[in-house]
């Protein structure tokens, strides 16, 4: 009975409500669940994190963080190996290759799952963030409900956009950043009507976290310094840190995530990287969860005696005066411990990492450089410079290199702070990091693996409609197969049945040795007297190229390029024969791509 209640629904809304109408409806609708998604995830991790670490003593070193963070990813890896059964780690990257080679489908269970496993994750000191998680549960509502209302695959794409728009501007309340972060970072070209749905969605998003939270920028800050020309030396040099800090965090975990992939069993990923995991947050207590309070301290601390609460905890609290060697091991530390608690069956994000390191590098960068102005009094570039301002620049350089996206980090350090008074300091920080990074890595952390595989949508829209198209969508699959030793009475047996102007040659196995073309047997087909003597293998050419059941659609194009052929067979990594593409199909579903995704 439900299935036709929901086709009487759908009709009545394609009689009743307009599409444009129908989509800022779903948007509303998908702005208001993000928020309420993103409200309890930080409602979750507050609630945990405060249980477990309440009675914490801030004057030494506390035993239980070697071991709430292992029992946090034991917990998480159970809920996700027997409830979950999925994999829901790298969030973002999952919705940029559901966008990319799923039509932009998500699973149902990412609505929820992965809130449950990150504040799980976090809450018992897990080194990442929530912001990647919320921003794939806001994409799930988006695709789910586009799954469930029937809509083709460019609304599917838009309310996805929707979803990951709404979960940054709710948890972060910050709508500018939410519609810059879907435009830069998921890399989605919309039009210009199309921005309409991703505004109501930050909007609405926005609105709901205001409403129950309070109007407070997440993080308190109040400019002191305002912007000095004479400082755009130090920030260039800060965003060029910035970027460096960047690259080795990205490569650095991709060479971590590497080495646990090699180890196999997820239980041995555990027991490798759980104790790596708690030894670090036990030396490094600002490593245990999104590290948010730190941030704090950094970006209102009045001096010395406000920042040294820092290393309350820890070892060093009864020595101050290396305060800056302690965040200079946070600096190279942060990204073992963030990809020892993904990597051990933790669940999160790096988006609250980025933001984090960004402070703490910002901060040490203020400070050795305020180290060095009283060595060079009579210049004036090297006067001195907050720390507090510099600690806000940083994270907007961290999360531009990391993310490559230097729009997504000068708009959200600006409104997650208030620090307006330093747009453009934040712009000359955020774009320099971002032109140090990609002189190294051309991709993101999120999407240098989509790009290795071809399976990445880009601002280039030749690429983009490339990638949307799968090979399924332009193979001409194929019921008639000759082999070599079939004669000139059975090819002419199989063109009279048949429309087709080109066949496979395979063997008794169905691996592809040739193709018979139709132009190389007119001139012999009605020679009955040759229809017992002449065989196809006399008849068969050599295919120009063959393509593989799983090439994204550039290589496609490239091999039709290369050859100057019209049609090219498909085989599966066996070499079995699938069927052929033809360029003239290739070229068509391409057209039609681009006008749909163009059309308004």
């Amino acid at each position: 009975m439900k299935a036709p209640s929901l086709d009487r629904i759908l009709l009545w809304r394609k009689a009743h409500i307009k599409d444009q109408q129908f989509m800022l409806l779903l948007a509303f609708v998908i702005g208001v669940l993000t928020a309420v998604a993103g409200l309890l995830l930080k409602w979750l991790i507050a609630l945990i994190e405060d249980l477990l670490t309440k009675q914490f003593s801030i004057t030494g070193a506390n035993w239980l963080y070697l071991v709430y963070p292992v029992v946090g990813i034991f917990i998480t890896g159970l809920f996700v190996r027997f409830i979950v059964r999925d994999d829901i780690g790298h969030g973002i990257t999952k919705i940029l290759y559901a966008i990319a080679r799923k039509k932009s489908r998500i699973k149902g269970h990412n609505t929820w799952s992965s809130v449950v496993a990150s504040g799980i994750t976090i809450g018992f000191g897990g080194s990442v963030g929530a912001e990647a998680p919320i921003v794939l549960t806001g994409s799930a509502i988006g695709s789910n409900l586009g799954q469930l209302f029937r809509l083709d695959s460019k609304k599917m794409m838009l309310l996805v956009g929707c979803g990951a728009a709404g979960a940054v501007s709710g948890i972060f309340k910050a709508p500018i950043a939410g519609l810059v972060f879907t435009l830069e970072v998921l890399m989605i070209d919309f039009t210009l009507g199309s921005l309409l749905p991703l505004l109501v969605s930050c909007v609405t998003a926005a609105a709901v976290t205001f409403a129950v939270s309070g109007t407070g920028n997440i993080f308190e800050f109040h400019l002191v310094n305002a912007f000095a020309i004479n400082r755009v030396p130090a920030y260039i040099l800060l965003g060029i840190f910035c970027g460096l800090i960047s690259l080795y965090f990205t490569r650095v975990m991709n060479w971590l995530e590497d080495q646990f992939r090699r180890l196999g069993s997820p239980w041995r990923r555990f027991l490798v990287a759980s104790p790596i995991l708690s030894v670090l947050i036990f030396l490094f207590p600002s490593l245990y969860g999104e590290g948010y309070s730190m941030i704090s301290l950094l970006l209102n601390g009045q001096g010395p005696e406000d920042w040294n609460q820092v290393l309350e905890g820890s070892f060093f609290y009864a020595a101050p005066q290396l305060l800056l060697l302690y965040l200079a091991g946070i600096i190279i530390f942060k990204v073992f411990a963030t990809t020892a608690t993904n990597s051990g069956g933790g669940c999160g994000g790096t988006f609250a990492p980025s933001l984090f390191l960004g402070c703490v590098a910002g901060f040490l960068f203020a400070s050795l450089w305020n180290m060095l102005s009283p060595l060079n009094p009579d210049i004036s570039i090297f006067d001195m410079v907050p720390e507090n301002n510099f600690s806000l620049l940083g994270m907007a350089g961290l999360m531009s290199g990391v993310m490559h996206a230097p729009l997504t980090g000068i708009f959200l350090i600006a409104e997650l702070t208030g620090g307006y008074g330093l747009f453009l300091p934040l712009m000359i920080v955020a774009v320099c990091a971002y032109l140090t990074i990609i002189i190294f890595e051309p991709h993101s952390i999120y999407t240098m693996r989509l790009a290795r595989k071809g399976e990445l949508v880009t601002h280039n829209k030749d690429q983009a409609v490339l990638t949307l198209m799968s090979m399924d969508s332009v193979i001409e699959r194929y019921e008639e197969q000759l082999h070599p030793d079939d004669d000139l009475g059975e090819i002419v047996r199989q063109i009279s049945g048949s429309t087709r102007d080109i066949f496979p040659v395979v063997n008794t196995s169905g691996r592809l040795l040739a193709v018979l073309v139709l132009d190389n047997v007119r001139h012999v087909m009605f020679r009955t007297e040759l229809y017992h003597s002449l065989h196809v293998r006399d008849l068969m050419t050599r295919y120009a190229a063959r393509l593989k059941v799983g090439d994204p659609m550039d290589v496609v194009m490239a091999a039709f390029d290369r050859t100057q052929a019209w049609t090219l067979p498909v085989v599966d990594e066996e070499g079995i024969f699938i069927g052929f593409i033809r360029r003239s199909h290739v070229n068509a579903t391409y057209r039609q791509m681009v006008a749909d995704l163009s059309d308004e």
